[in-house]
């Protein structure tokens, strides 16, 4: 079953805390993740904070066409940030 974001909020910096349908939450920190043409305009903070939810694919999506595989996201927010 492919995982559905039912809530993101912007944290601080890169990081967005995302709320799955499954009840899975947490932060992902995702500024080591935009690299290539569609990710390199999201280095910017004010259009990184432009994220939305997919209505369809139910993951966060920006304007300029970017977006993430819901399952990466599932991922990074299972796995505990390192101190």
């Amino acid at each position: 079953m492919i995982p559905r974001i039912v809530e993101a909020r912007y944290v601080r910096d890169f990081t967005i805390h995302l709320r799955f349908a499954n009840g899975t939450e947490g932060d992902v920190e995702l500024g080591g993740e935009l690299y290539g043409e569609i990710f390199e305009p999201l280095k910017d903070m004010e259009t990184f904070k432009q994220f939305t939810i997919h209505p369809e694919f139910h993951t966060l999506c920006w304007p300029n066409g970017a977006d993430m595989a819901p399952e990466f996201l599932y991922e990074k927010t299972k796995v505990p940030a390192s101190s």
